[in-house]
């Protein structure tokens, strides 16, 4: 009596179910081929437009394709009878109950969409943001991708970006490098002044205008502090950094300065 009870059952509701199974997969292989190919044709042409950044293009790919991946799982939730009203009252109260779960990863996806509309930055730029430095690669749904100026590719979440300072360093046309030499104490400022312009105006990728800035900064017991800042574009920043450092060993080598040494006073010793 079971077996026939269970050659009935297969052979009037197994033949259903085992064509709702082929076709839920069958469907669910062929969207997710089909959200892959409108999510990158999506890509694609948004990055055929000049108007439009590589960043925001990735994040809109990003969400169009989670938004096509919850019809399609509710596509298939059709096939097999489940009511789509129900499951979306389910689906809103689980949304909540993740939402408070996880208010935290929330917080970063709102920080990324407020990060899409101001702009703060965009991909290749070289920013501080989060309290890490280096090339932005990637601006995700939650996070954003940073490769340091050491190689190291680094994911910081978008709240924290957001909510922290952010320092772009690739928006102006050029940067100025700050750094500082001294000099004794026996040693003329202005000549030593005249020397470094002359030095670092022959430095290559050091702009003319703005002119390098090369003064007395400040007064030390080892004599003056000079300020020595060149302007150069953001690529030759580092280059003309440490061409500055060597011009100014050079020079002061060149012009026989002497090293600059803390003055030591004398004490004199009471003896009984």
């Amino acid at each position: 009596m079971d077996i026939e009870t269970a050659r009935a059952f297969i052979m009037t509701r197994g033949i259903d179910i085992g064509t709702k199974v082929i076709g839920a997969i069958v469907l669910w292989v062929v969207g997710r081929w089909v959200i892959g190919l409108i999510s990158n044709l999506l890509r694609k042409v948004l990055a055929r437009n000049g108007k439009v950044d590589p960043t925001l293009a990735h994040y809109l790919a990003s969400i169009l394709g989670a938004l096509l991946n919850l019809l399609l799982v509710l596509a298939i939730l059709q096939i097999f009878g489940v009511q789509t009203t129900s499951f979306a009252a389910l689906l809103a109260g689980l949304g909540l109950a993740i939402g408070t779960a996880w208010g935290g990863l929330l917080a970063h996806f709102a920080a990324g969409v407020f990060m899409q509309v101001l702009r703060p930055f965009k991909v290749g730029d070289f920013v501080t943001a989060g309290g890490v430095t280096g090339t932005v690669t990637e601006l995700g749904l939650f996070g954003t991708t940073i490769v340091t100026p050491d190689n190291v590719m680094t994911i910081v979440g978008n709240n924290k970006i957001f909510s922290d300072t952010i320092s772009n360093y690739s928006v102006l046309p050029f940067r100025r490098v700050e750094l500082t030499a001294k000099i004794a104490n026996g040693v003329d400022p202005t000549d030593a002044i005249a020397r470094l312009k002359a030095a670092v105006a022959k430095i290559p990728n050091v702009f003319e205008n703005p002119a390098p800035d090369i003064e007395v900064l400040s007064f030390t017991p080892e004599g003056p502090l000079l300020c020595v800042r060149p302007y150069s574009s953001n690529q030759n920043y580092w280059q003309v950094y440490f061409d500055t450092n060597r011009a100014i060993v050079q020079t002061f080598k060149e012009a026989g300065y002497p090293t600059p040494e803390t003055p030591l006073a004398p004490r004199a010793i009471m003896r009984d």
